[in-house]
């Protein structure tokens, strides 16, 4: 028996080196985040000044949208570089790259994810056809987020004939994992986790470069005890276990035995949503949904369409599936995105995005925080507002469906559902639908190409995307073209010549179950 495993998070800083490349697992909300490593690397920083220029590498955003997760470690001096999926959960380290003060890339949750794998079998990069024509693309801005970022990790490269894009690996020296138990060989289970992530490709490759892993676990198992198929990091890869019995299963649940798929809930359980703009966009977005598919959903209002959807009745028609690698269920929203409440399957993060870059999906529902007049959507930067692209490019790139939920103006609207019909108390103070999107998160150009088909739902209005651009194809009862739509866009869209009102039910004050998906 190894005893030099067990140690505590301070003994395992201790061995980061100045210029150290840290991979960071777990996700946004807490899900399977060392917090204890990320505490004790800041308490070892602002104690000593060192170690100093690291760069930090996380598939998808650590934190909590306030102070934790990665929030911890965003100190100059501490951080030289950071490359991240997603960036609204660590808002700390955000500022830090919109005030140019560290180097910044925002590259799509789904190609970092994979890009360990290349990384584990020494092979020279990702070749991937996932962020074309998208802010990734060096031709646009490369996912580089300031001025200060000025290396290039994407290339446009040609393969047959076929434009793809070539995504360099990196160095990596030490990674900060997390799971459940650990015996004292280093074999980890992750048996109260909310999802599995990249654990495995995450630690061989780091294990292959010669660095050193670290995971932090609830508890402790004597050698040998453990399942050998609930082993999801094995002993060979792992360095350093440090136990810390107080982790909790997101920021917001301590243990929520339905996320980790232990026991399942009645679904009754789950709170019905209130009665107002946000849920006409989601049951309008719900209506969709084919029979049988497989269905993704973003955060936000569209991450709402899984609850309507069960209030609606229709959670047996089609199966949920999350790109942190949940399968089944339905998806938690808010903070504790990327857990479900009754999961099918849960299976690793690279295999789940290999599925989605396939087409896998047969329908996505995404927000939106811009949109332009050829259909170009941005999510993920807006003015000096690093938010990141997470998973959003893989999906909605490749999902044989995309639709796009959002209000149809932002900060402060007022509306007022009466008598089946939608009024405007006030207007938000911010278009959506502008001459120009901040970034290119989605683009139009590239769905037009691949024949994809894409609306836009939003609260008065549904548009789709044609040959020409944007075409407005319904409108809600009660809403005035001209006052209610033309004049709160920048550009003028298409309006078709079958213009209908959007389908009754949706301004009734009650779900009716098992409705027709047919407008």
């Amino acid at each position: 028996m190894n005893h030099t495993k067990l140690m505590n998070a301070n003994d395992a800083v201790m061995q980061i080196h100045d210029n150290s490349t840290i991979v960071v697992g777990g996700a946004g909300g807490g899900l399977a985040e060392p917090t204890s490593l990320l505490k004790a690397l800041e308490d070892r920083f602002l104690n000593t000044s060192f170690p100093r220029d690291l760069t930090f590498v996380h598939i998808t955003g650590v934190g909590d949208r306030k102070e934790g997760g990665m929030c911890h470690v965003a100190h100059e001096g501490l951080v030289k570089r950071d490359i991240g999926g997603h960036w609204d959960y660590l808002p700390r380290m955000a500022k830090l790259a919109s005030e140019n003060k560290i180097e910044a890339y925002n590259l799509p949750q789904g190609v970092l994810s994979q890009l360990f794998r290349e990384i584990a079998a020494n092979r020279p990069g990702l070749f991937t056809h996932v962020g074309l024509k998208t802010f990734v693309d060096p031709r646009i801005e490369g996912g580089k987020l300031n001025s200060k970022t000025t290396k290039d990790l994407v290339h446009v490269i040609d393969i047959a004939g076929q434009e793809k894009l070539f995504y360099e690996v990196f160095p990596v020296d030490i990674a900060f994992l997390r799971g459940t138990t650990a015996d004292e060989d280093g074999n980890i289970t992750m048996e109260e986790e909310a999802a599995i992530f990249e654990n495995l490709a995450i630690a061989q490759a780091v294990r292959n470069k010669g660095g050193k892993v670290f995971v932090q676990v609830k508890r402790l198992a004597s050698r040998g005890t453990l399942h050998p198929k609930n082993v999801k990091i094995p002993g060979i890869l792992v360095d350093g276990i440090i136990v810390c019995p107080e982790q909790s299963q997101t920021v917001a649940s301590n243990y929520n035995p339905a996320y980790s798929g232990e026991i399942k809930i009645p679904l009754q359980k789950i709170q019905p949503l209130p009665f107002d703009e946000r849920k006409v966009i989601a049951m309008r977005a719900a209506l969709e949904i084919p029979s049988e598919g497989v269905i993704n959903l973003g955060v936000g209002i569209s991450g709402s369409v899984g609850v309507v959807a069960t209030e609606m009745g229709l959670q047996n028609e089609f199966v949920f599936a999350v790109e942190q690698g949940v399968i089944g269920g339905v998806p938690a929203g808010g903070i504790e995105f990327g857990a479900s409440t009754n999961p099918l399957a849960i299976i690793d993060t690279p295999s789940q995005f290999d599925f989605f870059d396939g087409g896998g999906i047969d329908l996505a529902c995404l927000g939106i925080a811009q949109v332009d007049g050829n259909g170009n959507v941005n999510v993920s930067k807006i003015g000096d507002r690093i938010i990141g692209c997470g998973g959003f490019i893989n999906i909605a790139q490749n999902a044989k469906q995309i639709i796009f939920c959002g209000t149809f103006t932002a900060g402060g609207l007022e509306v007022e559902i009466s008598d089946g019909q939608l009024i405007i108390i006030k207007e938000g103070k911010h278009k959506k639908f502008v001459n120009k999107v901040d970034q290119i998160t989605f683009s139009g150009e590239y769905a037009r190409e691949t024949g994809q088909k894409v609306m836009f739902i939003t609260e008065r209005a549904v548009f789709e995307i044609g040959d020409q651009g944007l075409i407005l194809t319904e409108i809600a009862p009660g809403v005035i073209i001209e006052k209610d739509i033309l004049a709160h866009m920048d550009f003028m869209p298409q309006i078709s010549s079958e213009l209908r009102e959007m389908n009754q039910i949706l301004f009734q004050q009650y779900i009716v179950r098992k409705v027709t998906n047919k407008v």
